[in-house]
């Protein structure tokens, strides 16, 4: 079996992208060049390791198991790398990604308490969507995942061994209104009176859920503003140009001129923050990123 490291950098990267196009675009390769490693590397070990879906591309059980010694092999070569080059770190390194919401409300104080805790940890983040960041963890891109969860809490996918799941809290989900107009001094909203909001919400794509318009809105929302940027999203509330969903966990970050109302008339929507990594025993440095966070919420 002759397996090139490049092919099992492919094979990752497919894994956290979910399609060849994006991993081509993450690694700076041509689709085609893509396709063509994808394909040496499936006639190198004998099987089918990838599964074309109308959403996607997933790995094949062959994948995974693959998958599962690349991150063993990567990781390996990485190392002799810095050893021959005499670049060897100087502070453990965890990859944490983390749900756009977290990125304000969670990360800042869980960064400045490791800081603080544990000063030779060095920690990188990315933001993302929780499938985005499961994806992730599972290619082995991320050490630990900061996820949302809506009731009954299954588990995020099928694949196996399964995640490691921890629960940090749960949050209510209300909605972001102008501090002034017609929702002035209100603390609660008739979900009916959303029916005709304008809503400013995050753009869906890829089987991403729609994310700012209140779950289960009776009607076809009237989205008004498209943004991915929690800072963004709540000026435009602040200026009076719509409203949207958010966890009560952004409450101390709420930028002037924007309220947080319950609903009224409609389920509870609550939302269970999780950290999420890969099965198994954590390394102290991920244990201590894990416990900083856990400790900030």
């Amino acid at each position: 079996m002759d397996i090139s490291s490049a092919g099992l950098r492919v094979l990752r990267q497919i894994a956290e992208s979910g399609s060849f196009t994006a991993a081509a675009a993450r690694l700076g390769y041509t689709q085609s060049a893509v396709s063509r490693q994808a394909a040496a590397l499936e006639r190198s070990v004998g099987a089918s390791l990838f599964e074309r879906r109308p959403d996607g591309v997933r790995l094949t059980p062959a994948g995974l198991t693959l998958l599962r010694h690349a991150h063993t092999v990567l990781a390996s070569l990485a190392a002799a790398e810095r050893e021959l080059t005499s670049a060897v770190p100087r502070t453990e390194l965890v990859r944490l990604g983390a749900v756009l919401s977290a990125g304000s409300a969670i990360l800042p104080a869980a960064l400045a308490h490791l800081a603080e805790a544990d000063p030779q940890i060095t920690v990188t983040t990315r933001e993302g969507t929780t499938p985005m960041l499961i994806r992730a963890l599972r290619a082995g891109s991320l050490d630990l995942a900061v996820l949302t969860s809506r009731p009954p809490h299954r588990p995020f996918d099928g694949d196996s061994p399964r995640l490691h799941l921890e629960a940090v809290a749960d949050t209510e989900l209300v909605v972001a209104v102008p501090s002034t107009g017609e929702f002035a001094g209100r603390t609660t909203v008739h979900v009916d009176e959303l029916v005709e909001a304008a809503w400013i919400a995050t753009p869906s794509s890829g089987g991403e859920p729609l994310l700012g318009v209140w779950p289960g809105l009776p009607g076809r929302p009237r989205v008004i503003h498209s943004a991915r940027d929690w800072l963004t999203k709540l000026q435009l509330v602040a200026g009076g140009f719509g409203v949207t969903t958010a966890p009560s966990l952004l409450s101390p970050v709420l930028p002037p001129g924007v309220s947080l109302l319950r609903v009224d008339g409609a389920p509870s929507e609550i939302r269970r923050v999780l950290v999420a990594r890969l099965g198994g025993r954590p390394t102290p440095a991920i244990t201590a990123v894990t416990r900083a966070i856990t400790a900030t919420v």
